[in-house]
């Protein structure tokens, strides 16, 4: 029997998920058809950038590819926080919109959406962690774990990325090479995805709603007990993601003009 191996990364499946060989083992979640409809586009449209769906195992798991590679996973390595690495992601980024674009969302039931007006629209990845994009060479070739992806406007994924990679939050909580240069970082990330002017102008409220839109979720799980969440979400987080929310709210407009 093939050993099964811990994937590292990841909040609300940690330690559940195992490669197998050239297979992921992920526990199935009730939008499991909804997702796996969204990778089976994806496939059948060419985009090589997201696992694909291979079914589902004896142990009652979904099964997908391994897609060879390194995602971010702390400690950060340096090639991970560069601005090559922060540009490939946004090509990568622009490349999945692009794929799911004709993708027809409407049949099925998805995780909780973004709030208007960022909802509607394609589908969104909604999670763009560092852990969730596998790099070779130091350049983003996939995105995976697509378990909050619903449908939203792609300026929701830009900022949620954004948020995360540059990262837009109060340098102080930024202990490596980015801090202080998140809105330089910001405008290689827009730059690289080719983001159209009507997206830089609500990119700053979108980062802002997504931040809100995260805790909430995570938030919730941890009340609710969810493992890896109850484990994240301590006071020290809580009072990180306050700082997160202060710092976008007084520095919209800073964000804003770094994308004129």
């Amino acid at each position: 029997m093939t050993a099964e191996v811990p994937l590292l990364g990841g909040t609300a499946n940690r330690g559940r998920v195992h490669r197998v060989g050239d297979t992921v083992r992920r526990p199935l979640r009730p939008t499991a058809p909804a997702v796996h409809a969204l990778l089976r586009h994806l496939e059948s449209v060419g985009f090589d950038g997201a696992p694909r769906v291979l079914g589902v195992d004896d142990a009652g798991r979904e099964v997908l590819s391994y897609i060879p590679g390194q995602a971010v996973t702390a400690p950060a390595p340096p090639w991970g926080l560069t601005d090559a690495a922060l540009r490939s992601v946004g090509e990568l980024l622009r490349r999945f919109h692009d794929a799911v674009a004709g993708f027809d969302a409407r049949p099925y039931s998805w995780s909780p959406a973004a709030p208007a007006p960022f909802a509607g629209g394609a589908i969104t990845h909604n999670d763009p962690n560092l852990d969730n994009v596998v790099f070779r060479d130091g350049h983003a070739v996939a995105l995976i774990d697509f378990d909050l992806a619903a449908p939203g406007a792609p300026v929701w994924d830009v900022a949620g990325t954004a948020r995360l990679w540059a990262p837009l939050r109060d340098p102080a909580d930024t202990p490596d090479g980015r801090r202080h240069r998140e809105l330089a970082r910001l405008r290689v990330l827009a730059d690289a995805y080719d983001l159209d002017d009507d997206g830089r102008t609500r990119l700053a409220a979108a980062a802002a709603a997504h931040h809100a839109w995260m805790c909430d979720l995570v938030g919730d799980g941890a009340r609710r007990g969810v493992p890896g969440f109850a484990e994240y979400w301590t006071p020290d987080a809580r009072a990180r993601a306050d700082r997160t929310g202060a710092w976008l709210r007084t520095r919209a407009d800073e964000i804003t003009a770094a994308l004129a």
